[in-house]
């Protein structure tokens, strides 16, 4: 069958869930609706060695591709959950296989009766659980039931439970959503340069003047700031800084470094969602990579970290990333980058890609400035990150300011700061000095116990004392 037909096929399909890029159908509604599609769809199956393996169909709308699913309880549960998933590409016949056995929070059913005959015994039955939900409100916004814990916290912060498969009335008071005990707004950075996701944009020739854009999660707006210099037609919006725009359909969206800042997991899911729902050709999603290591210096929560200034980080590995994206979209997530990763809904843009990713582009030239001052503190640490963070580590380490002998790169921040006592103001500036004061107390208590223990024995004399320990007595006692 080719493409042209496929397609044709597909929307020509009177049965089945209809979303925006594909039909969702029961195998025995396929059978009845297009024989063609169906033997299409067994000889697929055969030919990988599926047959019992998948009883739903996902036919995509606008691409050559389908997927095998296996609702193993689609009858007997009233929002089954998804057991496997096999997505076919019928231009490269390549397989992509998803396993949500073993998975917590599975991607679930609404609305089964759309995906059956009219006939089928179980039509009624299933029309009737869906009436049941939509009476109590609980399908009002579809970022928030695609997943199975998703769904339950709908169900209870709607006062309502989920008993034998039936929505009814909880005796219960609904759950409501404690406030969050992480700082979100802190982790909105200022830049004075493009972010990482806009760059690659520009390095792939996808960033072009005709293409709408629009920012989910723009923090202070300073890449939309940049944008709109060069003429792009761009837009933003987030929670903390811009909380009255509007959320804008555009031709792309970025959502960059925002859901590793979400701690909690199913909002996760809602607001990745709902910024690729606005995208007509692509979104471009980006998270923070890291390895063990690193995250082994932060305090556990969640299934991130808790960060120095009390915000939250869920560090990714590179597939792990990618899976989540797929996972919540139901698409394929190709990567442009380290955390960077473009989902693609128009295959010509997708086709460009990967026809540019190894050409040359012309450089981006920087025309927008943030209103502070060019000497500003957060322009400072900007422009000597690495030399600052080295020096906020020492300070921590000593649990005070560190003297000129005692830091290897004081010259080269006494050249691009002036002094450690006005590169203490910059980091002071742009970082909180709780770590400090923490380390202080710590490094007072040790000293305290070895001057302690030096009076069981001969007392150190004050001249003879090491540089550092003169320094700890000066600072401390």
């Amino acid at each position: 069958m080719t493409p042209e037909l496929y397609l044709n096929q597909v929307n020509k399909l009177r049965i089945g869930k209809t979303l925006p890029e594909a039909k969702y159908l029961h195998k025995s509604a396929l059978e009845h609706e297009s024989l063609d599609l169906f033997s299409l769809v067994c000889a697929i199956s055969r030919a990988l060695k599926l047959e019992d393996q998948w009883n739903l169909i996902k036919l995509f709308r606008k691409e050559y591709k389908l997927s095998l699913l296996d609702y193993p309880f689609f009858y007997q549960d009233s929002y089954p959950c998804l057991a496997t998933s096999h997505r076919v590409d019928l231009h490269s016949l390549s397989v992509r296989q998803t396993t949500f056995s073993e998975s917590d929070n599975p991607p679930i059913l609404h609305r089964k009766e759309l995906m059956i005959l009219p006939s089928d015994p179980s039509f009624t039955k299933f029309k009737a659980i869906t009436e049941e939900g939509e009476k109590a409100g609980l399908y009002k916004n579809t970022f928030s039931i695609g997943f199975k814990k998703n769904w339950e916290q709908v169900i209870a912060e709607s006062g309502y439970e989920l008993v034998d498969g039936h929505i009814i009335k909880s005796t219960i008071e609904p759950t409501k959503q404690e406030p969050s005990e992480v700082d979100r707004h802190l982790t909105a950075i200022i830049r004075h340069d493009l972010s990482a996701p806009f760059k690659t944009l520009i390095k792939n020739g996808l960033l072009r003047h005709e293409l709408s854009v629009f920012d989910y999660g723009c923090g202070r707006g300073d890449d939309i700031r940049e944008l709109l210099a060069h003429g792009i037609n761009v837009s933003g919006w987030d929670p903390n800084f811009a909380p009255e725009s509007m959320l804008i359909e555009s031709d792309i969206v970025n959502i960059g470094f925002v859901i590793n800042v979400i701690e909690d997991p199913i909002e996760r899911i809602e607001v990745l969602q709902r910024a690729h729902s606005l995208s007509r050709k692509f979104t471009v999603i980006s998270a923070m990579i890291a390895g063990e290591s690193k995250i082994a210096r932060f305090q556990p929560y969640g299934d991130g970290v808790i960060t120095s200034k009390n915000t939250f980080q869920k560090y990714y590995s590179q597939a792990e990333l990618q899976k989540f994206i797929e996972t919540c979209l139901e698409a394929d997530a190709v990567a442009a980058g380290p955390g960077i990763f473009i989902v693609f809904k128009d295959k010509n843009e997708e086709q460009s890609f990967f026809l540019n990713k190894n050409r040359r582009n012309n450089r981006w030239s920087k025309l927008s400035d943030r209103p502070e001052t060019r000497d500003s503190h957060e322009l400072q640490y900007v422009n000597n990150k690495e030399l600052l963070d080295n020096f906020w580590a020492k300070c921590l380490d000593l649990g005070r300011l560190p003297l000129a002998i005692e830091f290897e790169q004081s010259e080269q921040l006494e050249l691009a700061i002036g002094s450690i006592r006005k590169a203490y103001r910059v980091v002071n500036t742009v970082l909180s000095d709780d770590e400090l004061n923490k380390a202080a107390e710590l490094r007072m208590e040790d000293l305290t116990v070895y001057f302690a223990l030096a009076l069981f024995g001969k007392r150190p004399q004050y001249n003879t004392m090491p540089s550092v320990l003169k320094q700890d007595l000066k600072v401390f006692f």
